[in-house]
């Protein structure tokens, strides 16, 4: 396993790693590769001065591992403590606010803010990726030595089939059973999708991308999203770091315009992003790739595990309800799981 723990260069080292294990080349065909990539690779799109926020656990920045065929997995069980989350909700209602404030002085349009979540943990990271699999995740896990990621991720972040290349970005989110409907919901999403129209413009053809599908209603991971996708035809010679560098990380979970979004997640979150809003899937020895956001996604590591949920924060937005969407996003996860449910700081139900 090639495991990154600095940023530089990172996707040019991923590219290289894979090329010279046969990817990429006549004969590599049947290869196929498992890669993460953690959020903190965006640290050096960063223009502004605010530093990082501490990391709340330790993982590496990217890791890439070829299969072997050696057999599946086999879970063990797990014993998850009480969840505890890292913001008190008047922080995070805070955070919220100074968001649109931010929107209100012109400075971004779109925000995403994410909360963090830590409890105990014993056990076989293997019985997470068990328990998650009823949400039919994109990328279930990925283990390193000392740490794992287990996701229960439904949000496509990229996917390649030859020269075609798409994404299926989600915004806007209730309950399993209830209707995704509200200005504040369109605006969200729309905005996002035009920002990731954007980014796959910078390696297709010109004229070539496209939105086939714009706002669908979808019951996914435990709850009702509404789901578009971008696609677009890659310029000849494109290959994955440079398709890397133009998309990640995924427009829905930093906001627009990404840069400027990017700095005001690093000047608000009290804690790194760890696992969550980067990519988890695989990598084929033609190229083609499938890559899930680490949305609804796990980290274990040092005897904790850890959660991160949240959302878009826009003009429209309330504080409260920007509480309670990241609630609905947690509670079928940690049911999931048998874990208490944390509804505010120092409360479950």
């Amino acid at each position: 396993m090639l495991e990154l723990w600095s940023p530089d260069r990172a996707f040019e080292r991923i590219e290289a790693h894979l090329h010279d294990r046969g990817f990429f080349r006549a004969g590599g065909e049947g290869l196929v590769a498992d890669l993460f990539l953690a959020y903190g690779l965006s640290e050096p799109l960063r223009r502004g001065v605010q530093p990082a926020p501490p990391e709340p656990c330790r993982l590496p920045l990217a890791a890439v591992a070829v299969r072997d065929r050696s057999g599946g997995l086999t879970p063990g069980r797990v014993r998850i403590g009480r969840w505890e989350p890292t913001w008190p909700e008047h922080a995070y209602a805070a955070a919220v606010e100074a968001v649109r404030e931010a929107i209100g002085r012109g400075d971004v349009y779109q925000v995403n803010l994410v909360q963090h979540l830590a409890a105990p943990f014993e056990g076989d990271p293997g019985g997470l990726a068990a328990a998650l699999a009823p949400f039919r995740p994109l990328a279930p896990l990925l283990e390193g030595p000392g740490w794992a990621v287990a996701s229960a991720s439904p949000e496509l972040f990229l996917a390649r089939r030859g020269r075609r290349v798409w994404t299926s970005p989600i915004k806007g989110t209730r309950p399993l059973g209830e209707h995704v409907e509200g200005v504040k919901d369109a605006a969200e999403h729309t905005m996002i999708v035009d920002l990731e129209r954007n980014d796959l413009s910078r390696v297709c053809e010109p004229g070539s991308v496209r939105w086939p599908e714009l706002m669908t209603e979808r019951e996914l991971a435990g709850v009702t999203h509404l789901v578009s996708t971008v696609e677009g035809r890659l310029r000849n010679g494109i290959a994955l770091a440079e398709l890397l560098e133009a998309t990640f990380p995924g427009g829905s979970v930093t906001g627009a315009p990404k840069l400027a979004a990017l700095d005001e997640i690093a000047r608000l979150e009290p804690v790194g992003r760890g696992a969550s809003m980067g990519a988890l899937g695989t990598v084929r020895g033609n190229g083609d790739l499938d890559l899930a956001l680490t949305i609804r996604t796990f980290a274990v590591a040092d005897g904790r595990i850890h959660l991160w949920v949240g959302g878009g924060i826009v003009w429209d937005s309330d504080p409260r309800e920007e509480i309670e969407e990241s609630w609905v996003k947690a509670r079928p996860l940690l049911a999931a799981l048998g874990s208490p449910i944390v509804v505010r700081a120092g409360a479950t139900a």
